[in-house]
């Protein structure tokens, strides 16, 4: 195990990393670690876990966490943190695999050399079972990774998301025009609706200056508050990614009168647009849908982008052309019983979430037949 991400050198780290997925970069984990937001103190220490090649140089990484609560994953794993408890375990800390705070589906085995990919599953399993932890989970993984996991035994779990695919639109027209017609003269009033009065910005690289982000905090902030009671992100954490990382971001601003009143911050990958924070200062109707979704789209078409993925929850993203996309855990439960109990329940939750997915498939905005 390391000392964190900042203890790593950041071409090294990346060099496992790759450059897809902007979420597992060195510079976003160090920035959420070094800004004061992922850190023992607020319940996530981070202990990356590592595997040397000869050279003593990481050619596999897990981005990994001490977690002492269950906040700020995603995947919800309360009950069985209760059932643990009422059996007079204890539940936490746990080890936890994944991006803090950060919904995104992507890689959590981090393979300079992927032969080595049991062999870190395996320091996983060995650091739960060294200090007597009860599990670990890794949270939104990559499809291509959980035959990885569930070969090395781990229990899978199912989850879904709402992403929107670009099927080689050349314009946010061409997109509307895949649509039923009712459904797109919808989007249309939408979007005038919640631009009237108002200028959209897009903000990225140098352009975006501490002055924006001293905005968006104040949104960040509001909502926040309403969802978890806290931010878990510090204002430090937005100036260390606009230093380390302006170029793979988009931010989306609402102005009244040369003032900004709300905000979208974007990122953005390979061929990925990821939509992460929103908030406001002002309410307009349809106005987190302008900036969250349809920005976002118009965005992903400009740029050529195969999708994009806007966080978690949301069923009011079906009707604006995101649409119903399974996501993937793994987790590590030592205690036989534990983890008999654990996959009984996660048999049927799979099941329930793939029909789901097919319901929700139906009710898509795009035109039948």
């Amino acid at each position: 195990m390391g000392e964190g991400v900042l203890g790593f050198d950041a071409g090294e780290w990346d060099a496992c990393a790759g450059a897809d997925n902007p979420f597992v970069s060195h510079a976003f984990l160090s920035a959420l670690e070094e800004s004061g937001s992922a850190v023992a103190r607020t319940g996530w220490q981070p202990i990356p876990i590592v595997v040397d090649d000869t050279d003593g140089r990481p050619a596999a990484i897990l981005p990994a966490y001490a977690k002492s609560h269950s906040q700020g994953e995603y995947v919800f794993d309360h009950g069985w943190a209760d059932a643990w408890e009422r059996a007079g375990g204890h539940y936490y800390p746990k080890l936890q695999i994944a991006v803090p705070f950060s919904p995104v589906p992507g890689p959590r085995l981090l393979l300079r050399d992927p032969d080595l990919a049991p062999v870190l599953i395996a320091a996983a399993e060995a650091v739960v079972q060294r200090h007597g932890l009860s599990s670990a989970h890794a949270t939104f993984v990559e499809e291509a990774q959980i035959p990885l996991f569930e070969a090395a035994g781990w229990l899978i779990r199912t989850d879904r998301q709402f992403h929107w695919a670009n099927r080689d639109y050349g314009s946010f027209d061409d997109f509307l025009g895949a649509l039923a017609s009712r459904k797109r003269k919808a989007i249309r009033k939408e979007r005038a609706a919640a631009v009237e009065g108002l200028e959209i910005v897009r903000l990225t690289g140098d352009a975006i200056g501490e002055a924006h982000w001293d905005a968006f905090w104040h949104f960040y902030q509001d909502t926040g508050a309403r969802k978890w009671g806290r931010p878990y992100l510090t204002r430090a954490f937005f100036t260390l990614l606009g230093q380390r990382m302006a170029d793979r971001i988009i931010l989306v601003l609402a102005l009244r009168d040369r003032v900004p009143i709300a905000g979208a911050l974007n990122l953005i990958g390979a061929d990925t647009l990821y939509g992460r924070y929103w908030g406001c200062t002002e309410e307009v109707p349809f106005l987190h849908f302008e900036l969250c979704y349809y920005q976002a789209i118009d965005i992903a078409i400009e740029r050529g982008l195969a999708r994009v993925e806007a966080g978690a929850q949301g069923e009011h993203k079906l009707a604006r052309g995101y649409e119903p996309t399974p996501t993937w855990s793994a987790h590590y439960i030592p205690d036989p019983n534990f983890r008999r109990a654990v996959a009984d329940y996660l048999v049927a939750e799979r099941r329930a979430i793939a029909e789901n997915i097919q319901d929700l498939g139906e009710y898509t905005p795009f035109k039948k037949g």
